[in-house]
């Protein structure tokens, strides 16, 4: 199963690294503690969540669930949407068409 996407891949990685943001504790998929994320200065962090969002926009590829930190994604084929639920009153609607 491969991700279906007609929008340009990059505003697609840019709002999946947005929503990815709103987790609060996405910094541990990454195995760092909330101390080693604020030592990194904003390149740094723009960096690594811009690669996180790209390794679990291909996680989405072969399985339809993924997991950052607490928060949880979904890749709704039907709809042609990642879904981030960044907490339960939180969740971001990432469109791929």
């Amino acid at each position: 199963m491969a991700i279906r996407y007609a929008r340009p891949y990059d505003e697609i990685l840019d709002e999946l690294s947005q929503a990815l943001e709103d987790i609060p504790d996405f910094y541990e998929t990454f195995e760092m503690t909330a101390g080693e994320w604020e030592e990194l200065d904003k390149a740094e962090r723009d960096v690594c969540i811009r690669t996180l969002a790209d390794d679990l926009f291909y996680v989405l590829g072969s399985s339809s669930h993924a997991e950052a930190g607490s928060g949880k994604l979904e890749y709704d084929k039907a709809r042609g949407i990642i879904k981030v639920t960044a907490s339960p009153q939180l969740v971001h609607f990432v469109a791929l068409k």
